[in-house]
Order: C-alpha cells, then sequence, then structure tokens
C-alpha cells in the first residue's frame, strides 16, 4: 500500500484521481491513513461522500470491498454465514465412512472451509494487502447492526462463535458514510474520525463540472452552477447534489447544447430533480426567471 507522508502528498494524489476537495478533508484522510482510524463522513446524498472510497482505493492501489446497508441487514449478509448444503454434504461423507463420532463431525464442519465471508470479513481476510472497505449509507441499517461494527472499528476483529475471534493482518482502511437520516450513535462515533461533507461553493462545483464533464462549454458549466446554486437557496423537497449537476451536465453536453434557456432547463429538470414537488415547482416561471437573472449577472 502506497504511503502518504504529508498533507500535500494526499491533496496531489486526491487531485490526481480527478476528486475536488479542500485541505479539511484531505487532513482527515491523512489522519486516518498515519493513526489507523476509520473516518465517518455524513452530508446530504450526492455530494460525494462514497466517491471519496473509491477514490481512496485508487489511490492507494487496493481493493475496494463495499457494503451497502438498508434495513433489515443483519449478520449473515454483512459479516459471514455457513455454507449448509456444503455442510450437510460433508456430514452424509462422513456418516457413510464411519469411524467418527458426532462431536469430531461438528467439529469438522465448522472448519473456516466452510464459511462464507460477506464483506465484513472478507475485509480484514487479506494476506498481502489492505482493502479499502465502504460501509456505505449506514443510516439506512438499523441501529441494532450498529452494534456489529464496534468490534470491527475498535480491533480490526471478528467473533465467530464456532471459530474465535479472526483479527486482521492488514487492517482495512474504513470509510463509512451516512445521509443524516437518522442519527448514528455515540458508541460508533468515537471510534471514527468525523467529517461533514457540505454543498461546495460554486467556484469549487465549477471547477468539479470542467474535471469531471471535460467536453463542456465553460459558459454552459457557469450557468449550470449558478442555476443550481440558486436551487439549493429554494425550500424543495430534496436539493439537488454535486452528483445531479455532473448529470444535468452530462445530459446537456448529449444535447450538443451551450447555454440555459427556459424551455431547456424545463425539458431536463428530471436529471437534476427527482420529486416531481420540487419539479412543479421549479418548472416554467421559475425556471425562467432564474435563467434572466443568470443572464442579467453575465451582462
Amino acid at each position: 500500500m502506497k504511503a502518504y507522508s504529508k498533507i500535500g502528498d494526499i491533496e496531489k494524489a486526491l487531485q490526481k484521481q480527478n476528486y475536488i476537495t479542500d485541505r479539511s478533508l484531505a487532513t482527515t484522510i491523512f489522519l486516518a491513513l498515519k493513526m489507523g482510524r476509520p473516518v465517518f463522513l455524513e452530508g446530504e446524498a450526492g455530494v460525494g461522500k462514497t466517491e471519496v472510497a473509491k477514490v481512496l482505493a485508487a489511490m492507494l492501489d487496493t481493493e475496494l470491498i463495499r457494503l451497502q446497508c438498508y434495513e433489515g441487514l443483519d449478520v449473515h449478509n454483512a459479516v459471514y454465514e455457513w455454507n449448509y448444503a456444503r455442510q450437510m454434504l460433508h456430514i452424509r461423507l462422513l456418516e457413510a465412512a464411519g469411524g467418527k463420532d458426532e462431536k469430531q463431525i461438528q467439529h469438522e464442519i465448522f472448519e473456516p472451509e466452510f464459511l462464507i465471508q460477506r464483506p465484513l470479513l472478507q475485509a480484514i481476510s487479506g494476506e498481502t494487502k489492505a482493502p479499502v472497505l465502504l460501509i456505505d449509507e449506514l443510516d439506512r441499517a438499523d441501529e441494532e447492526f450498529e452494534a456489529l461494527l464496534l468490534e470491527l472499528l475498535s480491533d480490526f476483529q471478528i467473533t465467530i462463535p464456532e471459530i474465535g475471534t479472526i483479527t486482521a493482518k492488514k487492517p482495512p482502511v474504513i470509510i463509512i458514510t451516512s445521509n443524516r437520516t437518522r442519527e448514528i450513535h455515540d458508541a460508533l462515533k468515537r471510534r471514527c474520525l468525523y467529517f461533514w461533507i457540505d454543498y461546495p461553493s460554486a467556484e469549487k462545483e465549477y471547477e468539479i463540472v470542467m474535471v469531471k464533464v471535460p467536453d463542456i462549454a465553460e459558459k454552459l458549466a457557469h450557468e449550470i452552477v449558478t442555476f443550481v446554486q440558486e436551487l439549493r437557496t429554494m425550500d424543495l423537497y430534496k436539493l439537488p447534489g454535486v452528483a445531479e449537476t455532473l448529470d444535468w451536465s452530462s445530459a446537456l453536453v448529449t444535447l450538443a447544447e451551450m447555454e440555459l434557456k427556459p424551455e431547456l432547463v424545463d425539458d431536463t429538470l428530471g436529471t437534476l430533480l427527482k420529486y416531481q414537488d420540487d419539479i412543479v415547482k421549479v418548472k416554467g416561471h421559475e425556471a425562467a426567471k432564474i435563467v434572466e437573472k443568470i443572464r442579467a449577472e453575465a451582462a
């Protein structure tokens, strides 16, 4: 795994991966790598939290292991489960061969070879290179699931009752994200370095668009960013994130557009806003008013 000796090295590496950020996030990543601590990223959906883990895996030239959280997520889907079909087949083979008592058979069928590794166990089982483990949208999982993570986050180990404790030889770099649809317990947060990723400034978002959508005209990129920044001042159900800004930019480039027009905005709002109530609120008069404001400021 590549080592970074200074915060500036992290900044340059992020930039090389086309991830535009500020020094504070680079500092958090630097400390996480040096101290061996997980990073807990919070922020609105679409601001680039998940992308941090992807970029980090590329920076470190290592595997990205992703656990997508959801309601009802449990140990069998997140950590491990036993391969029951293979265990039953092994029991029948042993019984047919004879010569082994029930205790010996039970011991054999709970060997690691019968274990199906899920993302959390995969992340600590590597022998050569430490992976990046992304625990994505933890707030979507039930609160009980957080308790499963405490041992892993503290000691980079997992206890399996039938086998014992498995400790990572190469501790993973752990990134946890949350959209803050609910509060995460303090016990988990204490084990992590915390960072809030906010919506970017207009200047930073313009830079992101120019990097991520290289074919876009500068004038169009500026107008898109100004329009989106204006939307974020409105009372919408779901404000557009950077991901939506990039989707809209790519859509307008695909349409070979060079500047915003009210009718163009109306026709493409579905790539920027994801709720009908928000589209109805912006479409028509409001969109035209924002476009007119952008024109006036440019003039």
